[in-house]
């Protein structure tokens, strides 16, 4: 699951401008606030019939997206509409991240033509680039959906100042590139960021592997010898991970859920 190599001086050198990096407020001080939210939701009848299904055909990324597999029942969705309707009594913009794609039409759907996008792989650069003009053209609130692989690098989206992320990343990297295409140069407004998350579920079983990896990484980054560098001190599997939460929510799951 998580080994470490290299020497102890050589982890230092790998680190280090990772770690640079993802310590933006140290560098860029004039930022505002950026304010991150984790929202527990509890998963509907619904939900948990479709999670049910996911978790015996041992399918994690049919898991990791059944909280939206049925939007009518979906509680994530509930709360996100409940965030972008907060936003909209208040006139700011929204980005919608989300691996998946058929996340992202559930949302699209739910928020009718407020929605622009989704950006998606598919969208060539500069159709991408036109997107994020049109939803930064509009006056006060609107709404911009994007995956968070597509549309969490490369692009400037400051005219947004909410961020909503569907789902927990099994590379908590996309995460935090995708909050710094908001916060970042230009910025005028504080940021909140949002992250959706389903209490008993894999949302859980992966934030705790993922605790245990940064205090991997901090136990070692923030030793480290800055000047020196390359970004595979430790190596985490994301097929490792997948299958230990599908054996681990089988086992679970053996039980009937509670309600």
């Amino acid at each position: 699951m998580i080994r470490l190599v290299m020497s102890t001086t050589a982890r230092g050198r790998a680190v280090a401008p990772v770690y640079l990096r993802r310590n933006q407020e140290d560098v860029l001080a004039e930022l505002p606030d950026l304010v991150q939210a984790d929202e527990w939701e509890e998963l509907s009848p619904g939900d948990r019939a479709a999670y049910r299904e996911a978790v015996e055909a041992g399918n994690f990324m049919a898991m990791r997206r059944a909280a939206y597999a049925r939007p009518k029942e979906s509680a994530k969705l509930q709360r996100l509409v409940e965030i972008v309707e907060e936003a909209e009594g208040n006139g700011l913009k929204v980005v919608v991240f989300s691996f998946f794609r058929d996340v992202l039409a559930a949302v699209g759907e739910a928020l009718g033509p407020r929605a622009h996008g989704p950006i998606t792989g598919d969208v060539p650069a500069e159709a991408r680039q036109e997107v994020v003009d049109a939803f930064a053209a509009v006056p006060g609130h609107a709404v911009l959906l994007a995956q968070i692989q597509s549309g969490g690098t490369g692009l400037n989206l400051q005219a947004a100042s909410v961020v909503v992320l569907c789902e927990p990343q099994v590379k908590p990297t996309l995460e935090t590139q995708a909050a710094a295409r908001v916060h970042r140069m230009g910025q005028v407004r504080k940021v909140q960021v949002h992250r959706l998350l389903a209490a008993d579920s894999v949302d859980e079983r992966l934030l705790a592997i993922l605790r245990r990896k940064t205090g991997l990484f901090d136990a070692y980054a923030r030793r480290s010898d800055v000047a020196e560098s390359t970004p595979d001190a430790i190596d985490v599997s994301e097929h490792a991970i997948a299958r230990q939460i599908v054996e681990e929510e089988q086992q679970r799951l053996a039980s009937p859920l509670p309600g």
